[in-house]
Formats: C-alpha cells, sequence, structure tokens
C-alpha cells in the first residue's frame, strides 16, 4: 500500500481541505495520512471561523505520520495558516521527501487563510508548488505575464510551478508546468461547465499520490490533471 502525508486544514462543509485529500486519495489506491494545521468552519459560502493548530502540535503530527509503516512516499502540503506552521513543516520532513505544495491564500468560499510571506521556508524545500492565477501574481509579487511570474516563483528556490488554468478563459483548461531547467509544458482539457470547490486539493493530493507510486514529475502533474477532470465531469 502506498501512503502520502495530507497535511493541511479540516473543512466542516466537507468540500475542500483534508477531507478533500483523502478522498481523492482512496480513489487512486492510496492511503492519505492526515496532518491537520487548523479546524475551519465552513459553509460552502463562507469561512465563518479558524482555529490554528499550534506549531509543535502539527510537527508531532507530521513526524508520528513519517513513522507508520509503510514510509509516505510524498507529501501533499495545503492549507497551513501562518509561517510559524509552515516553517515547523519544513523542519519536520525529511529532505528527500517529494513535496507538492497547494499554496492555499484564500478559501474558495472566501476569507484569508495565509499571508504569502508565510510561504517562504517550504518553497524553498518543495518539488513542485501549485497556484492558480491569483495566487501565483501574489507569491510572485509580479504584476502580469505568467512566465515572468513563475520565474519569480522559481528563483524564491522551489524546483518546478504549476500554473492552474481553471480561472482562466477559453474552450480549454490549460495547467502550464515550469521547470527550473526553463521548460514549459502544457496539460490541456476541455474547459467544464462546472464549478466545484476543492479542486486545487485533489489537484496537488493526486500528483502527490502518482509520486508516490513512482511516477516522475511530468506524468505525475499529467495524470493529476486528468484525474481532477474525471471528477468534474461525473
Amino acid at each position: 500500500m502506498t501512503a502520502v502525508l495530507a497535511i493541511g486544514g479540516t473543512d466542516s462543509s466537507g468540500g475542500a481541505g483534508i477531507t478533500r485529500d483523502t478522498a481523492m486519495a482512496a480513489k487512486l489506491g492510496v492511503t492519505a495520512r492526515p496532518v491537520v494545521t487548523a479546524v475551519t468552519v465552513q459553509t460552502d459560502a463562507a469561512v465563518l471561523a479558524v482555529y490554528p493548530c499550534q506549531p509543535r502540535a502539527v510537527a508531532q503530527q507530521a513526524r508520528a505520520a513519517l513513522a507508520a509503516p509503510p514510509a509516505p512516499g510524498a507529501a501533499k502540503i495545503g492549507m497551513l495558516g501562518s509561517a510559524a506552521v509552515a516553517e515547523a513543516v519544513a523542519a519536520a520532513l525529511p529532505e528527500d521527501l517529494p513535496i507538492v505544495l497547494d499554496p492555499v491564500l484564500k478559501a474558495s468560499s472566501g476569507g484569508t487563510l495565509m499571508e504569502a510571506e508565510g510561504f517562504d521556508a517550504l518553497l524553498r524545500r518543495a518539488l513542485l508548488a501549485t497556484p492558480n492565477l491569483a495566487e501565483l501574481e501574489t507569491l510572485s509579487g509580479v504584476r502580469g505575464g505568467t512566465e515572468a511570474q513563475a520565474a519569480a516563483l522559481l528563483a524564491q528556490g522551489v524546483q518546478a510551478v504549476l500554473v492552474k488554468g481553471g480561472h482562466g478563459t477559453g474552450a480549454e483548461s490549460i495547467d502550464l508546468l515550469f521547470t527550473a531547467d526553463g521548460a514549459v509544458l502544457p496539460f490541456a482539457a476541455p474547459r467544464l461547465a462546472v464549478s466545484k470547490r476543492g479542486t486545487g486539493c485533489s489537484l496537488a493530493t493526486a500528483i502527490a499520490c502518482f509520486l508516490a507510486q513512482g511516477a516522475g514529475l511530468e506524468e505525475a502533474c499529467r495524470r493529476g490533471k486528468a484525474s481532477v477532470h474525471r471528477w468534474l465531469r461525473r
């Protein structure tokens, strides 16, 4: 059995966060080891309250999850809530563990969940960051130009950036994978007339699952996008 760490917040509506991570991992035959960073009070319409976990408690959860056999083959990181939690997670994870960072700044239903500066420690450690277009602009500090924004994020230390195209326009939803060696790889799928919370969680988790199962980064991104597209289409 393959396992991944699923690090993030709970969502009382069940639409996103660790609930969504666990559901996607189960679809792919992978066990999700949950590490809770915060308890959120949410509906589909709004974030009503956020109760952060202490950084020490988050780090202890991560170490316990890593110690349970089989050893997780990758980590997916979503909501963190604070720079202190991000630093605790970065310190707790092994150097050789592939990290997929979904940089959650705001909930789909509204409400700020993290400041951009809080991701610095994990951007230096992550194999892949998966920002949407708005998150990419905020994290990069560059206004306009996806390529320049991705380059600015790569300069912060992350090894690759997958820019999600779900918030774009056009007949196709095109995600772009930017790598540190200068490659730009597109992953396209027909744009669906559906909006669903938890798509970002699902994509990052799927990619982490495929990495844990031995796929390379390009293959994991391609298969991850296809998995989320099938889920949305259903």
